[in-house]
């Protein structure tokens, strides 16, 4: 049992984890759920991310947008305000939230199972910035997060963790300048597969 710091620094032990009844067994075999996500901006080009861990290979830890899983009867939207409020401790409203400026599906390897998330990503902008809180995180989302951050594409960069989606330090970078109406269908994308090398 390995342990984990948690954004207050105090060290826990990690439980066994599985994958909720939210991920159902899709067409393709592979378990799969819908999921609505935020891609949350300060004013100062910042954009605010959780990392997290997999349980089961707790080596390999990654940062990632807002967000989670739409439960049975939610639209899109009040998935992604519910999901701000328990992951980031910020009430917003629907008309706070842009687009979808984005859809993906992520295939990844969580919790020693190959899973399918289709992810719609929206857009929310936070003049004064906001700290975030953990205090909505569940205990399995404790066993699995480790913090967050706001952080520049940059840093983004730069950072030696993976971050999910790929393409979000540049999407940052368009998006801070405003949306220009265009929906980004980034298609499937294994997030397993290694990147390819710019020589």
């Amino acid at each position: 049992m390995h342990e984990r710091v948690t954004t207050s620094g105090s060290a826990v032990p990690s439980a066994s984890a599985s994958l909720g009844p939210d991920w159902v067994p899709g067409p393709d075999g592979l378990r799969h759920r819908r999921a609505a996500r935020v891609i949350l901006l300060d004013d100062g080009g910042r954009v605010l991310l959780v990392r997290g861990h997999d349980a089961d290979d707790p080596d390999r830890s990654w940062w990632f947008t807002v967000g989670g899983g739409i439960d049975d009867g939610e639209t899109e939207v009040e998935a992604a305000l519910r999901e701000l409020h328990e992951e980031a401790g910020l009430t917003l409203a629907a008309e706070d939230l842009v687009g979808p400026v984005m859809t993906r599906a992520g295939i990844f390897r969580f919790l020693a199972e190959t899973c399918r998330q289709d992810e719609v990503f929206f857009l929310a902008c936070v003049d004064g910035g906001h700290e975030p809180s953990d205090h909505g995180w569940t205990d399995g989302e404790r066993d699995v997060l480790d913090e967050m951050r706001w952080l520049t594409p940059d840093e983004l960069r730069g950072e030696t963790r993976e971050v999910f989606p790929r393409v979000l330090p540049d999407l940052v970078d368009h998006l801070v300048r405003g949306w220009d109406g265009v929906v980004r269908h980034l298609g499937e994308e294994n997030d397993d597969e290694p990147l390819e090398s710019a020589d």
